[in-house]
């Protein structure tokens, strides 16, 4: 009986079981995983770019840019191409260098002229220098990834580490529970990275300019570069915002589009250091603010200098074109800022362009003036639906969640500010002068998925659903950039029909930018051995050069025109007179890169 009692009598409890950590294999593999899936996001965005620039002749504004460069390496003065600071042409010269081109600095002319003359004039090949011209730029918008990705990476491991605090409390009764909630608040920084960075990857227009030897992807990444290190300077501003002047300054001197977003930037400068000390007294947080402000402005000023004194250090300007005047209010103003002489009269070019009566199109309407509604309708055609949908859900996220609404004046405002500057120009051209826009969307977009807490048990279910969204909205951008490849410039999503709609809404840049003559002179003797040509060509390139015989059909009668009539997309929308009367009686019979129409006569 005593036995059987002793062998009733419970023995010491077996330890609990751990309870699953259902993230510890992605945990355990994080250190290679995520670097190797950015890794393969970056080689693909590099890969489809390189294939870009070896396959497009230069755009309309690319000659100018390379031979200013080309000047600034020989020469070492500031005499072409005013209208845009040193810094950008600065990167591109560093491609120009390698090249080294033959360069007659006597040749008289505009600065579109000396472009010409330097790519088909002067013995160059132009293939070569255009590529190495566009080296440097394409590794810039590859470096600008790693920044997209660290952006979002702060910002959404910031979220993740709030909430993760909620699992650290809870652990306190939970035990383990509670620190595998925590983990899996680490991991959403990763995530969130890269999301924004497979977003930015497949945006067809950051392709497409971050291939080109041009200044608009550069002014915005040094603005998103700014704008980031100004986040981190939330904790440690004595780190971060010295180079974020840099970045700002950056921006600055490489294209004066960026001026909108020097007070915007500095502001953020006071924003964070008055975050960071806290704790000091009101009046001290107050004057270490404005101290930050004013620091940072005076070390952007600083860069623009330095861009020009790296050209010349005497700062000569000796202008090829004339500088037009500026008088009244928007005169005394430019007087009055602290820049080089030449900074200011390349300001007076730009008053003196935006003054001039460009013609504009939009949605099959030519028109000339501006339209206030422009550029946010391009942007709805020309970024992928993906991106939309997440930046929106992002904007709306970082605005409506306590936790996220820190983050909201740097991700929403800087892009904000630059698209209304924007949108008062009146030079139509493109949504190149607003690719702030889905950079920042990118950046936003990874907010979405951060914004469900993962560890609390009731939105476990909705975090998923919120994952499981933003991988088909990320596939769905990827997809859609992957079917235009190569041709990124005419890109529209698929809401408008896709790249073969896209010069039927718009026009120039966005759809033609005399990218594709060599493309032309391939279908010609592939296709059209013999045939007669008849051609209006919107670019910089010489048509002859890559072999294309033809005539333009504007300076004959219309009945004399018979074969192949080419016309550039960009003419076609800006068609009249002869010219309309000759398309209107022809049929199109093809396209070439969705930028050139051919028709048959």
């Amino acid at each position: 009986m005593m036995a059987r009692a002793q062998h009733l009598v419970p023995g010491p409890a077996a330890p609990a079981a751990a309870p699953a950590r259902p993230y510890a294999g992605l945990h355990r593999h994080r250190r290679w995983l995520v670097p190797l899936v950015a890794l393969l996001l970056l080689a693909q965005m590099a890969a489809v770019m390189v294939t870009t620039a070896v396959q497009q002749t230069p755009t309309i504004d690319e000659p100018v840019y390379v031979a200013t460069a080309t000047d600034y390496l020989r020469e070492h003065r500031i005499r072409y191409n005013p209208e845009h600071p040193p810094l950008g042409k600065l990167l591109i010269e560093a491609g120009t260098a390698v090249a080294d081109p033959r360069y007659d600095a006597s040749y008289p002319g505009t600065q579109g002229d000396v472009g010409r003359h330097l790519l088909y004039e002067s013995g160059n090949d132009p293939g070569r220098l255009m590529l190495w011209a566009r080296l440097p730029v394409i590794v810039l918008t590859l470096l600008f990834g790693l920044v997209v990705f660290a952006f979002a990476r702060d910002l959404t491991g910031t979220a993740g580490e709030l909430t993760g605090s909620v699992g650290g409390l809870a652990g306190a009764v939970g035990g383990l529970a509670g620190a595998a909630r925590g983990l899996t608040g680490g991991l959403a920084g990763a995530a969130g990275g890269l999301v924004a960075l497979a977003l930015y990857a497949f945006t067809p227009d950051v392709v497409a300019h971050g291939s080109l030897a041009t200044l608009d992807m550069p002014v915005t990444g040094f603005v998103l570069t700014s704008v980031w290190l100004l986040w981190r300077a939330r904790r440690r501003p004595g780190l971060y915002v010295p180079p974020a002047g840099v970045a700002l300054g950056a921006a600055v001197a490489t294209k004066m589009s960026a001026l909108p977003a020097v007070p915007v930037l500095t502001a953020l400068a006071a924003v964070s250091v008055a975050v960071a000390s806290a704790g000091a007294g009101r009046r001290r947080r107050v004057l270490t603010a404005l101290a930050a402000a004013v620091g940072m402005a005076l070390v952007a000023v600083a860069v623009v200098w330095a861009s020009y004194l790296a050209v010349d250090p005497l700062l000569r300007f000796s202008p090829a074109e004339p500088v037009p005047a500026l008088h009244g209010l928007r005169g005394r103003l430019v007087d009055l800022l602290p820049l080089p002489p030449a900074y200011r009269a390349g300001m007076r070019v730009q008053f003196g362009l935006e003054d001039y009566p460009w013609q504009g199109y939009l949605f099959g309407h030519l028109y000339t003036g501006r339209r206030w509604y422009y550029l946010p309708v391009a942007l709805l055609v020309k970024t992928p639906i993906g991106l939309l949908a997440l930046g929106a859900a992002g904007a709306v996220a970082v605005v409506a969640l306590r936790r996220l609404r820190p983050a909201a004046p740097y991700l929403l405002v800087p892009p904000g500010v630059l698209l209304a500057a924007a949108m008062t120009g009146s030079r139509e051209f493109g949504t190149r002068y607003a690719l702030c826009v889905p950079v920042f969307l990118a950046v936003t977009a990874a907010c979405v998925p951060a914004c469900v807490p993962a560890r609390a048990p009731w939105s476990r279910r909705r975090w998923r659903w919120a994952a499981a969204v933003t991988a088909v909205l990320v596939l769905w951008t990827a997809v859609s950039s992957l079917r235009t490849f190569p041709y990124y410039l005419p890109y529209a999503n698929d809401a408008f029909g896709g790249p073969a709609q896209t010069h039927r809404l718009l026009h120039d840049s966005n759809v033609d930018w005399g990218q594709d003559l060599g493309r032309l002179a391939d279908r010609l003797r592939r296709d059209d051995p013999g045939e007669r040509v008849w051609l209006v060509y919107k670019g910089s390139g010489v048509p002859s050069y890559y072999g294309i015989r033809a005539a333009d059909p504007r300076d004959v009668p219309p009945d004399r025109v018979h074969g192949l009539l080419v016309v550039s997309d960009s003419a076609v929308a800006k068609a009249s007179g002869r010219l309309a009367e000759l398309i209107a009686s022809s049929h199109p019979v093809g396209n070439v890169g969705y930028s050139i129409t051919l028709y048959r006569r």
